[in-house]
């Protein structure tokens, strides 16, 4: 568990598949950026496009993905001097993500991250992520 602003707070990064099914959870500190683990959770992964948010922009996040032969479908952020292109429409793809995370609130245990350690929370999203998939 990290310390946020809030207080003790957990991020949990997902990567799913192109079907929105989840493929690979890191757990970090509520303080941690979110695009310190982009590539951890690229690596292994074949792809032909890796879809983010403006979180994840930043150059090292787009050289990593076109190493991995995969597209990075990232907006810019409103601060970068030279805006990068993205395809717009394969963009919209990003909301698998985003359901997937709605599905995973609905556990209680999960939504409100009643677990002290990171190890015991990690387990019950895998468990909750088992839950989804047999729907």
């Amino acid at each position: 568990m990290g310390r946020s602003r809030g207080g003790f707070s957990t991020k949990i990064h997902i990567l799913v598949g192109a079907l929105g099914n989840p493929v690979e959870f890191i757990l970090t500190g509520g303080q941690e950026a979110d695009v310190t683990q982009a590539e951890p959770l690229m690596q292994g992964y074949e792809a032909g496009a890796f879809i983010a948010d403006k979180a994840f922009d930043s150059d090292a996040v787009v050289a990593a993905a076109k190493r991995q032969g995969a597209e990075a479908v990232i907006p810019s952020k409103k601060n970068r001097k030279v805006a990068r292109d993205y395809d717009k429409h394969l963009y919209k793809e990003r909301k698998k993500v985003e359901w997937f995370i709605n599905l995973l609130k609905q556990y209680r245990r999960v939504a409100t991250r009643y677990e002290k350690t990171a190890r015991n929370l990690l387990g019950f999203v895998h468990v909750a992520s088992i839950m989804i998939l047999l729907r």
